[in-house]
């Protein structure tokens, strides 16, 4: 069955393959989490001293108001930046790590109102900055902008209209000089690499396969030959040549939509996706041929599909997901990308990284279909491998076997969660959709440590460097570190 879904799915393009105290402000501060989730994605931070009691009246630093936004924050050496999104405009803020105060604010004119899914918002992709502090941000209404570290703006790159059914939703990330920008959509899908300096297009790749999801890039570094570019997409996971942007390899045994950031550890990848409920193994739709299809269902003879002509009441409603060109009418290509989306399963995978053409059979290690988030991301942290889904269920595994250690909820927290786990100075964060943060012991039971209430709803993933706990509310950033007195 994988193999006949890639075969429907995947367009080949040719192929080439190479082998306790307030933290020290005193000092230059420093961070890895220059990017959604830090570290290559992988949401670790090596850092101490991070508190586990925080709110307004415990271990806060500084607070300051920001418009609303759900991008992440991260982390220059001495500032903090976030996007937003309000009275029309969209925003680039940089504010002071040590004092919380704003260094400048960025507006961009809002050309066009992208589409948005209700979870989605105009100022979801998370930035990323470079070791010298030029800023990189994305706006679905809008494109890509580059600042310099004092706010001057560098270059800019329009981009769109796009034809994603929930928005845009991926981060852009940095790869040896190199802006790269996953743009999955029903239309048109895209992987691109910008100059960083200049803004302009070294290389853009299509990527026809993949047609709806929100994944952000992560980097691989294999033994001989240039670094790739890791794409979680519909169906498969791409490796591209960063160079060239030329795809290497490729894994199957993903679902038709991609909205979590993997996690690599070694030579291995962790990705989770959920597409439907009918993506469960227990619960596939035997879909018709589409011969049959036209020739029992086709009522008006008009050669298409209506939405009162589809056979399947169940799975009716997916029409607009599946309706690739748009017309409200399923044709026989919209057809073959609905047929092997409703075989394509959810679940937890584990990739083994490398290879060249289709590494399906060789590469995969261990699958699980239980429970799986759509937008939370996994994390991996001291050998155990966590992922919560939307509903607050967490599962923690070992990464090597995918033998499940635990299934449960974070006692005190029950919610909603968008936000992705992020972890460090042996402690979990699960930031909670109503803006409580749970901490959590790295314990492979994640006993709960302390629930700590914002009281302001929060999609946002939390930031980590230099002993700062950086939370965004809906209208709030917040520093929390460990004063004297208090843990």
């Amino acid at each position: 069955m994988l193999k006949r879904v890639l075969a429907l799915c995947v367009v080949w393009s040719g192929l080439s393959c190479s082998g306790p105290a307030m933290p020290d402000t005193t000092s230059t501060w420093d961070s890895d989490w220059r990017r959604f989730r830090g570290p290559n994605g992988s949401g670790v931070a090596e850092t101490g001293s991070l508190p586990v009691t925080f709110g307004p009246d415990a271990n806060l630093v500084w607070t300051n108001p920001v418009p609303p936004g759900h991008s992440s924050p991260v982390l220059n050496n001495d500032a903090v930046v976030v996007t937003s999104f309000e009275d029309d405009q969209l925003l680039t803020i940089s504010i002071n790590r040590e004092t919380g105060q704003e260094r400048w604010r960025r507006v961009i004119a809002r050309p066009r109102e992208e589409v948005l899914d209700v979870r989605n918002h105009p100022a979801s992709p998370s930035p990323v900055i470079d070791q010298v502090g030029n800023v990189f941000v994305l706006f679905g209404d809008y494109g890509l902008v580059s600042y310099d570290a004092e706010g001057d703006e560098r270059w800019r790159l329009p981009l769109g209209p796009f034809t994603n059914i929930y928005g845009l939703g991926a981060s852009p990330v940095l790869v040896d000089g190199l802006v790269i920008l996953a743009c999955d959509q029903q239309r048109g899908s895209f992987l691109v690499a910008v100059d960083s300096a200049t803004g302009d297009i070294r290389w853009r790749t299509d990527r026809s396969e993949a047609k709806s999801g929100h994944s952000s890039p992560v980097v691989y570094r294999p033994s001989s030959g240039p670094a790739q570019v890791l794409m979680a997409g519909s169906f498969q996971l791409s490796a591209y040549d960063v160079t060239s942007g030329q795809r290497q390899w490729w894994a199957g045994g993903l679902p038709f939509e991609m909205k979590s950031t993997p996690v690599i550890d070694g030579d291995v990848l962790f990705v989770h996706g959920f597409a439907s409920p009918f993506n469960q193994p227990d619960a596939l739709v035997d879909v018709e041929s589409w011969a049959v299809t036209i020739a029992e269902h086709d009522a008006d003879q008009d050669g298409r599909i209506s939405y009162e002509e589809f056979p399947d009441r169940r799975t009716r409603g997916y029409l607009e997901f599946v309706d690739l060109d748009g017309d409200g009418l399923m044709n026989a290509v919209d057809w073959s990308y609905y047929e092997a989306a409703m075989a394509s399963l959810n679940g937890m995978v584990a990739i083994r990284l490398g290879g060249c053409g289709d590494m399906t059979d060789e590469s995969i290690l261990w699958r699980y279909h239980r429970s799986v988030p759509q937008l939370p991301s996994p994390l991996l942290y001291r050998d155990v491998l966590y992922m919560i889904n939307d509903g607050g269920l967490v599962t923690s595994f070992r990464p090597a076997t995918g033998k499940v250690i635990a299934r449960g909820r974070l006692r005190g927290a029950i919610d909603d969660y968008y936000a992705s786990p992020v972890a460090a100075d042996s402690k979990l964060y699960f930031v909670g959709a109503s803006g409580r943060v749970a901490v959590v012991s790295p314990d492979e039971f994640f006993d709960v440590l302390a629930v700590n209430d914002l009281w302001e709803p929060s999609y946002a993933t939390p930031a980590i460097g230099d002993g700062y706990l950086y939370v965004r509310t809906d209208r709030t950033l917040w520093a929390f570190a460990l004063d004297s007195g208090q843990s």
